[in-house]
C-alpha cells in the first residue's frame, strides 16, 4: 500500500486557490455514502446539487483524476475533496471496486501497455540508425557520450540573471517550436533520398538565417558596450528581439526581451552587462559550433532556439531510479503557464527538470507530488549537462524512507559548477542540502533569493535544528522547495 500523502501535499495539487476552498467544503464523510479504496486506486460517489452523485476516482500510484463532473479544473474539486479524505484515513478498504472504476483502470492499464510498446519500437529504431549513421556522425548535433561532461568556452563566465531568462524561452521552442533540423534521432532511413536533400536544405537556410541574425546581436553588443550602458533602452531591445525572431532564433530573442527586467533592478549596470557578456557568448558559439564537443554544440542550438522533439528525447537511454520530487514552481511566460518540477535519483544522484506548458487557465500536468517517490525511467534531453526530462515510464510509486540524501553546501556547489563549466547560460539546479539551519536570508551560507526571504515556516519545522532542505539554485540566491519533518514527512515550503 502507498504511503499516504499529507493535506498539504494534497492542496499543491489544487490548480488554484478556489479549488483549495472548494475541496475543503466537499471532503466529509457525509459528501461522500459511497468511498474506499484498494491500496492505489481511490473510489468514491460524492452528493451534488443533481439526482445522480458525481463518480470520481483517483490512482495514486501517478497520481491520474477521473470524475464524471463537468468541471473543466484538474483536478477538479471532487477529485481533490476524495484525497483530502484519504489523507485524513477516512477512505476505508474496499471489498468490491464499483464496474466504472474498475473499467477506467483497466483502460489505463491497456494505454500504458500500448505505449510502452510504441517506446520500445522507437528506441529500437533509433538504435539501428544511429549504428547506421555512426561513420558520418555530424559534429553539430551529436550528443556522444564520450564528450559529455566536457566544460565549454566561457564555462567560468557565468553571471547573474532575471529570473525567468534564457533556459524557459530555448526549452518553451523545444516543445512547441517545429520539428529538430539538427538530427532528430529516428527520422532517417523513414525518408527517401528526396526526402533527406529537402530536410537538409531547409536545415541549411534556417542555418543561415539564425547565423546572420547572431552576427547582426554580436555588432549590437559591441556597439552597446563602446557607447555604454546608461543609453541602454526598451524600445532597442523590442526590436532586436523581433529581429532574431524573423531570423529563426527565438531562444536568444527571448534573453533579449527580458532584458528589461534586469534593467529595472537595482543593481542593473553589473547584471545587464552580465547579459550582454553571456548573450555574446552565445553567439560567438553558434558561430564556431563545428569546434566544439558535440554534447556543448547541441547545447548551443537549444539555446539558440532549435527544437528537440518529444519522441527524440523518448528514444534515448533511460535512467531507472527512485526519483525523490523535490518541489515544483510555477511562473507565467508570455501568456503561458510553466511548470517546474525538481527530481532527483536516490541511487544515481542526478538532477532532473520536468517542464510542462500550458496556455493560463487551462490544467497543467499534476502526475508529480512533491515529496514522494517514484520509481520510473526518466530520459534527459541532449547537451553538455543534462538537466530537462520526461518520465518515459513508471513502475509504481515506492515508500518515501525518509528525507532524500543530501550533500554539504560546498559539496552542492560544486555540482553546480560542475553543469556551469558544461552549460554557461544554465540559471536553476536542484539541491539537497543535509544538516543545515535555515535563517532569515540563508541556508547553510547560501543566501536565499530576495524572493524567498524570511521562509518563516521553513524555520518553524527546524527549530533552529539542523534539516535535510532541498532547494533551487540560482545565481541570486536559492529558493526552498521542501524540507523534512523529525518524522521523516515532506513539507512543502
Amino acid at each position: 500500500m502507498i504511503e499516504r500523502w499529507s493535506r498539504d501535499q494534497v492542496l499543491a495539487l489544487a490548480p488554484d486557490a478556489s479549488s483549495q476552498k472548494a475541496a475543503r467544503g466537499v471532503a466529509t464523510p457525509a459528501k461522500w455514502p459511497v468511498r474506499g479504496t484498494t491500496g492505489m486506486l481511490l473510489y468514491g460517489e460524492c452528493k451534488g446539487s443533481g439526482a445522480k452523485p458525481y463518480l470520481a476516482c483517483v490512482d495514486v500510484s501517478e497520481p491520474a483524476y477521473r470524475c464524471s463532473c463537468p468541471s473543466r479544473k484538474f483536478p477538479c474539486k471532487h477529485a481533490l475533496g476524495l484525497l483530502l479524505l484519504w489523507a485524513d484515513d477516512g477512505v476505508p478498504e474496499g471489498e468490491v471496486v464499483p464496474a466504472w472504476a474498475a473499467e477506467w483502470q483497466e483502460a489505463r492499464a491497456e494505454r500504458a501497455a500500448k505505449a510502452a510498446a510504441r517506446l520500445e519500437a522507437a528506441r529500437a529504431a533509433a538504435a539501428e540508425a544511429a549504428t547506421a549513421e555512426e561513420p558520418a556522425a555530424d559534429g553539430e548535433a551529436g550528443a556522444g557520450p564520450e564528450n559529455a561532461g566536457k566544460p565549454g568556452p566561457g564555462g567560468s563566465a557565468r553571471a547573474g540573471r532575471a529570473p525567468g531568462q534564457a533556459g524557459e524561452t530555448g526549452e518553451a521552442a523545444e516543445t512547441f517550436g517545429p520539428s529538430s533540423p539538427s538530427g532528430a534521432a529516428g527520422t532517417s532511413g523513414s525518408t527517401g533520398a528526396a526526402g533527406a536533400a529537402g530536410a537538409a536544405g531547409a536545415e541549411s537556410v534556417r542555418h543561415a538565417r539564425v547565423a546572420a541574425g547572431l552576427a547582426e546581436l554580436e555588432r549590437w553588443l559591441a556597439d552597446q558596450v563602446r557607447q555604454g550602458l546608461a543609453g541602454a533602452a526598451g524600445h532597442e531591445w523590442d526590436g532586436l528581439a523581433k529581429r532574431l525572431v524573423d531570423a529563426q532564433a527565438p531562444g536568444v530573442a527571448g534573453m533579449v526581451s527580458r532584458l528589461a527586467q534586469v534593467r529595472a533592478s537595482d543593481d542593473w549596470p553589473g547584471r545587464l552587462l552580465e547579459e550582454y557578456a553571456l548573450l555574446n557568448l552565445l553567439a560567438v558559439a553558434y558561430r564556431r559550433r563545428a569546434e566544439l564537443p558535440a554534447p556543448l554544440a547541441r547545447t548551443v542550438l537549444v539555446r539558440a532556439g532549435f527544437p528537440v522533439t518529444r519522441e527524440e528525447v523518448l528514444a534515448g537511454l533511460p535512467v531507472r531510479d527512485h526519483w525523490d520530487v523535490l518541489g515544483r514552481r510555477d511562473e507565467v511566460q508570455d501568456r503561458l503557464t510553466a511548470r517546474r518540477v525538481w527530481l532527483r535519483g536516490r541511487r544515481s544522484g542526478r538532477a532532473a527538470l520536468v517542464l510542462s506548458f500550458a496556455p493560463q487557465g487551462q490544467p497543467l500536468d499534476a502526475s508529480l507530488v512533491t515529496g514522494t517517490v517514484i520509481d520510473a525511467d526518466v530520459t534527459f534531453y541532449p547537451g553538455a549537462a543534462p538537466l530537462r526530462a520526461l518520465v518515459a515510464a513508471r513502475h509504481g510509486a515506492v515508500p518515501s524512507d525518509g528525507p532524500p540524501p543530501g550533500r554539504s553546501p560546498e559539496e552542492a556547489l560544486e555540482e553546480v559548477a560542475r553543469a556551469l563549466g558544461g552549460d554557461p547560460w544554465v540559471e536553476s539546479w536542484p539541491v539537497v542540502l543535509a544538516g543545515v539551519v535555515p535563517e532569515r536570508a540563508s541556508i547553510g551560507g547560501l543566501p536565499l533569493h530576495p524572493r524567498a526571504r524570511d521562509p518563516w515556516r521553513l524555520i518553524a519545522v527546524a527549530g533552529g535544528r539542523p534539516r535535510t532542505v532541498a532547494v533551487e539554485w540560482t545565481p541570486h540566491g536559492v529558493r526552498p522547495l521542501a524540507t523534512w519533518d523529525d518524522e521523516g514527512a515532506a513539507v512543502i515550503l
